[in-house]
């Protein structure tokens, strides 16, 4: 999508292939993720909260400038495997999660989790940080806030491939969207905070 400096949308004619070309699974979290950062964007706004996404660390190895102001990417790596989504500060507390989406009606696939992330998530535990994974059911159009101890013990039975939906409709919690805040995942974890002084 285009749009000029007054806001307007340019509309370009698509072309059958291009058209077919966009419905990739590359955008699938953008949802979610889009969700998420008006969110924190609305908590920042509101001095609720302190909650940003982490950059991905690139390296840029090979830049063409054709013109002086267009500059494109041709080559460039991960750096390091990154950890989570996000992190942040809410009630003096900690925070770090993972956003993760799936299209599976029955369960969550722990093939979306890398064993660097499950290793961070756990190092930030032992910190006292306030950990979960923020899932999205798109087939129900269904928000959990699952908390990362959960997620370990799953992740870490090697008999496991998947989290079932009803194990985390038990040990999650639901959310619902809203409109300011798009997504308002604070109030689950005002709950995780509640079970922590338990």
């Amino acid at each position: 999508m285009v749009k000029y400096p007054n806001g307007l949308e340019a509309n370009f004619p698509v072309k059958k292939e291009q058209a077919t070309k966009r419905l990739s699974f590359s955008d699938r979290g953008m949802t979610l993720e889009e969700q998420i950062n008006e969110s924190n964007e609305y908590y920042l706004e509101k001095q609720i909260a302190v909650v940003h996404k982490k950059p991905t660390p690139v390296q840029i190895v090979k830049v063409d400038y054709p013109k002086r102001s267009k500059a494109v990417i041709r080559e460039a790596y991960f750096r390091q495997a990154s950890t989570t989504d996000y992190n942040g500060v809410y009630r003096g507390y900690y925070l770090d999660f993972e956003a993760k989406e799936t299209r599976n009606k029955r369960s969550f696939p722990l093939k979306n989790f890398h064993e660097h992330q499950i290793v961070h998530l756990e190092n930030c535990l032992k910190q006292q940080g306030i950990c979960f994974t923020l899932i999205k059911f798109t087939t129900f159009d269904r928000y959990f806030v699952y908390p990362a101890s959960q997620l370990i013990t799953y992740y870490r039975n090697p008999k496991l491939k998947s989290i079932p939906l009803t194990e985390i409709e038990n040990s999650g919690i639901e959310i619902s969207c809203g409109y300011r805040p798009t997504l308002p995942y604070l109030d689950a974890v005002d709950s995780l905070i509640k079970d922590r002084k338990k």
